[in-house]
């Protein structure tokens, strides 16, 4: 599937804690050419996130240490993170919290496609 130009040197960070989803999310954004680079949870996506300032976040749900609706919170209490758009991953993606964060959602397991689709939509704002 190809990109517009603009979300093609979009940076996305994927955030989650199964290796062979973030080496698939990887891949595919890899292969669409966003930058991209991968933590296994949200202590180091935030640590990457404040380094690297990604245009959006691909982050799972279910995570230990802090899951992703916690993380996206923290997010929005930095105004330097705040505006960043966070795409969850997740297997129940009528979780009401997840809605209450305005955040987009992308129920697993996710489609190369879809998952294009979304993080061009997100990215190219």
């Amino acid at each position: 599937m190809q990109q517009p130009n603009l979300a093609r040197k979009a940076k996305v960070a994927v955030i989650d804690d199964d290796r062979f989803i973030r080496y698939l999310l990887d891949l595919h954004l890899r292969n669409a050419g966003y930058d991209v680079f991968v933590a296994e949870d949200a202590v180091v996506g935030g640590r990457l996130v404040l380094e690297r300032s990604p245009d959006v976040i691909v982050c799972d749900v279910d995570m230990p240490y802090m899951n992703g609706c916690e993380f996206a919170e923290a997010l929005q209490t930095d105004p330097a993170t705040r505006n960043i758009p966070v795409i969850f991953l997740t297997v129940n993606s009528h979780d009401l919290r997840i809605r209450e964060l305005g955040a987009s959602c992308l129920q697993k397991p996710v489609t190369a496609d879809e998952l294009l689709r979304v993080v061009a939509r997100f990215s190219a704002r």
